[in-house]
């Protein structure tokens, strides 16, 4: 198992989200009520990064056409979005934060 550290706890504030590089793939990370919760970058409906995307209620809405996901599973809330995104592991050591590759799951 190979976990990447992607970033540090402080440079996300509760409900908010950015891109990361995991091994070369775009991933979100947000940080919801001090944890912290990697999906798949893009929109599972169009071409459209998450991170840009509102965050509330543990959901983010996608930024391009409105769909929400749910952040802690992934499940597509509303249309136009149904297909599910990919989640990825996370954990925190002290102030880092780290994701587990996606060549290991």
């Amino acid at each position: 198992m190979e976990w990447i550290k992607v970033a540090s706890a402080q440079e996300l504030s509760n409900d908010e989200a950015k891109t990361v590089n995991v091994a070369g793939q775009g991933v979100a990370l947000f940080r919801i009520e001090d944890e912290f919760f990697a999906t798949d970058g893009m929109c599972t409906h169009a071409t459209a990064l998450l991170s840009e995307g509102y965050v509330e209620d543990g959901c983010v809405e996608c930024p391009l056409h409105q769909g929400r996901f749910d952040i802690r599973t992934g499940k597509a809330m509303c249309a136009p979005v149904t297909v599910d995104l990919r989640t990825h592991p996370v954990k925190r050591e002290g102030d880092d934060i780290y994701v587990l590759s996606p060549r290991a799951q």
